[in-house]
């Protein structure tokens, strides 16, 4: 505690009164800080009691209260304020992360904490601040890359053999994710790859420590992430190096940055998004009760099936041996079917002996009809008998022959000129032409009279019709 003279406290005193300071002697005085913090108050808002600030909305906290508690901030500086149930309700809008707001409002100090901070009567919308400008530009530009993309984001590990987790190792993060896990799961080994998560130089160490990671080739999953923080506190999480190193890492990579209602671009990159380091912690570590649980069923189904099989296999072991005979038995059965087989395979030689032997009988029979010389004596047979029957074949068609000839020649006679000559008639003819008629004739012409024997020429001397 730091103890202040009386000169300094009349000094302060007298400031706030505007009346002349006066030395007083005797010992000094030393404040309370209550004292000291009330006398503080007193002063800025006295002096600051209607004032109107531009700035940047950073880390708003709505608690069930009603009071909002955020923090204005540019460039350079920064300021807490605090803004009652009674003020905020009137408003017509709800200010979001990295608006730029135009307050009025008074300055005072909260004894408390001694925190000093401004008590804002009456807020307005003044735009967009320039990280939530620079936050909205680069999340565009990505997205337009496809790196936000459902379809380029790699699965999870359902029991992960090895995490990483890049984060600081003296934040709240890391110890609410190893709280978790040693919870749910504390056979998963966990390594801390330390890496600044807040300043400027926290996005170069951010991206180191995901190469490092990558090298190492034992992780199978990565948690990046802090606590929660104001916008600026979460700014290496929104920078273009990190989401592509996040991006390009092989590795799946879980974001776990601030409380559930803080989104950076580090979410839409990586590979999942937890709402907070303890729901990533979560998400990756099986519920070992659960599992458990599930192993004392399988257990349990696994022993029921046993015992089953067990009783099943004893009862065909029962079976098989009231089915199993005496080894004697089996030789005599044995014994009998080697007697019955012999029996069937000398009947079975005999068989084929007999059937061998008609064949071989019946193969002498057809060479004996078939020997050349019987072959002869048979075609000789065969060449007397067809001669015989050819000579009489012949005999009988003359003679079928010679009586038709005769029948013919019979009515051939009955229809003869001839047999008309040999009645006494005659035949006269010119040339080769028969004479019917004496006007056929010429006197003085030649004719040829034909008898039934010889034949006489003629002259015409007188032709009488």
């Amino acid at each position: 505690m730091h103890h202040f003279t009386d000169s300094f406290t009349d000094n302060l005193t007298d400031n706030a009164t505007n009346t002349p300071a006066h030395n007083i002697e005797g010992p000094a005085k030393a404040l309370s800080v209550t004292e000291l913090n009330g006398k503080a108050r007193r002063l800025l808002e006295m002096n600051f009691n209607n004032v109107r600030v531009e700035g940047e909305l950073s880390g708003l906290a709505r608690p069930s209260s009603g009071h909002w508690y955020f923090t204005l901030k540019d460039k350079q500086s920064q300021i807490r304020c605090a803004m009652f149930r009674n003020r905020n309700q009137s408003l017509k809008f709800v200010p979001t992360e990295g608006m730029l707001l135009m307050v009025r409002g008074r300055v005072s100090l909260y004894e408390g904490r001694g925190d000093y901070q401004l008590i804002v009567e009456h807020m307005d919308n003044a735009g967009t601040g320039d990280l939530r400008k620079a936050f909205e530009v680069l999340k565009t530009k990505l997205a337009a890359e496809g790196l936000f993309d459902i379809a380029r984001k790699q699965p999870l590990p359902s029991h992960p053999k090895h995490i990483g987790v890049i984060t600081s190792p003296t934040g709240a993060a890391i110890r609410d994710i190893l709280t978790v896990m040693k919870r749910r799961f504390p056979a998963i080994p966990v390594t801390i790859i330390p890496s600044a998560v807040q300043g400027e130089q926290a996005k170069y160490e951010l991206v180191s420590a995901i190469k490092l990671a990558k090298n190492a080739n034992r992780f199978d999953v990565l948690i990046v992430g802090r606590g929660g923080g104001s916008l600026e506190d979460l700014w290496p999480f929104n920078e273009e190096l990190v989401a592509r190193a996040i991006a390009n890492c092989p590795i799946p990579i879980v974001s776990a940055v601030g409380h559930e209602i803080d989104f950076t671009i580090a979410d839409f990159v990586a590979d999942h998004r937890a709402a907070t380091p303890s729901a990533a912690a979560e998400i990756l570590s099986p519920d070992r009760q659960a599992m458990l649980n599930q192993l004392h069923l399988l257990s349990r189904k696994l022993t029921t099936l046993t015992r089953h099989k067990l009783q099943l296999c004893q009862k065909e072991t029962d079976n098989l041996q009231k089915r199993l005979r005496h080894p004697g038995d089996r030789l005599r059965d044995n014994s009998q079917r080697l007697d019955d087989l012999e029996i069937r395979l000398r009947q079975a030689i005999t068989l084929k002996l007999e059937r061998a032997q008609s064949s071989l009988g019946r193969v002498r029979d057809r060479t004996h009809q078939q020997n050349p010389q019987r072959k002869l004596e048979l075609l000789k047979n065969r060449n007397e008998h067809m001669g015989q029957k050819l000579i009489q074949l012949v005999l009988n068609c003359l003679e079928r022959r010679q009586l038709k000839l005769e029948k013919v020649s019979g009515e051939l006679s009955a229809v003869s000129p001839l047999a008309t000559l040999s009645r006494g008639y005659t035949l006269t003819m010119v040339g080769e032409s028969i004479i019917r008629s004496s006007r056929q004739l010429r006197e003085g012409e030649r004719v040829t009279t034909r008898f039934s024997e010889g034949k006489a020429v003629c002259k015409v001397e007188k032709i009488t019709c």
